[in-house]
């Protein structure tokens, strides 16, 4: 199978900085939905902005489609959709106006094959019966899907998306995932966000970055399972709790007609009445990135 997307001992260093922004990331791609986890801080815009041609790396490299992003950046262009973190376009301008104003910068010229692209990327968004609104009156989620019609425009193989989902309510978060995990049906679709549940459903495979570091890449299942043995459930007092040890770290309590459940990693059962627990991908998560170390140490 071709890969996508390779990256190569990828790194970046900017000017001045003590630490690289990234640093020797090894990562294969292929179509469907792949999530980049991270904190903020940790690199996923720079790399993402890298993949757009936006920056060149200082070492290693990046191939797209057997192109190399920074010594081919106009072969690369065509085949990529872009959605930065912050979204942006003139707020007077309707959604139609402004998918048509950017479909010309994508050398989209003939005006009946504008018209055509308008109505397939309207479509695909469903947000052909609002194109007449102005982007000043666009809620959160519909601002968003405004924002990936216009990085469909002409039809790229790679749809690069960074922390879509942030500032969004629930059920608009929802919705823009369904219609990620459906345009990856046709495409590789990068999703870079700090929030568990973005990729918990909609991604096949992920990688966690850190600090500019690659710390995991795999199956959302082979994350969970890092926190394999590791999960319990015990009582605990106002949320504090009872006789755990030290390095045990609660990652959740709920009420119960006893007192407070909580959810607790720690390599052993953390109490006598402790029992195991089922990890899920936030745990696994906590467990690679080292909040919940789940040791002595």
């Amino acid at each position: 199978m071709e890969h996508t997307v390779i990256l190569e001992s990828l790194s970046m260093r900017y000017p001045r900085s003590r630490k690289p922004a990234l640093d020797s990331i090894d990562l294969e791609l292929n179509k469907g939905m792949f999530g980049i986890l991270g904190p903020n801080g940790a690199g996923k815009t720079t790399l993402l902005r890298i993949l757009a041609t936006l920056l060149r790396p200082t070492g290693g490299r990046a191939v797209i489609f057997g192109h190399d992003v920074a010594q081919q950046p106009d072969l690369v262009r065509p085949l990529l959709g872009y959605l930065p973190q912050d979204f942006n376009t003139y707020r007077q301008l309707t959604i139609e106006q402004t998918l048509d104003y950017i479909a010309l910068l994508k050398d989209i010229n003939d005006a009946q094959a504008r018209r055509q692209e308008l109505e397939r990327v309207l479509s695909l968004v469903h947000l052909t019966k609002e194109r007449r609104l102005q982007v000043r009156h666009l809620s959160g989620g519909m601002k968003q899907r405004l924002g990936i019609a216009q990085a469909l425009l002409g039809s790229p193989r790679i749809l690069i998306v960074d922390e879509p989902t942030a500032g969004l309510d629930p059920e608009e978060r929802i919705r823009f995932r369904n219609l990620l995990a459906d345009l990856a049906n046709e495409r590789t679709v990068i999703l870079s966000t700090h929030i568990v549940g973005d990729v918990e459903k909609s991604c096949g495979h992920l990688a966690v970055i850190s600090q500019g570091k690659l710390l995991f890449t795999g199956e959302p299942t082979a994350l969970a399972k890092a926190a394999y043995g590791m999960v319990w459930e015990t009582h605990v007092n106002d949320g504090a709790p009872e006789s755990l040890p030290a390095y045990a770290c609660v990652v959740a309590t709920r009420p119960t007609r006893t007192g407070r459940i909580g959810r607790v990693i720690c390599p052993h059962p953390p109490t006598p009445d402790s029992t195991p627990a089922e990890p899920s991908l936030e745990d696994g998560y906590l467990v690679i990135m080292g909040a919940c170390r789940g040791d002595s140490k």
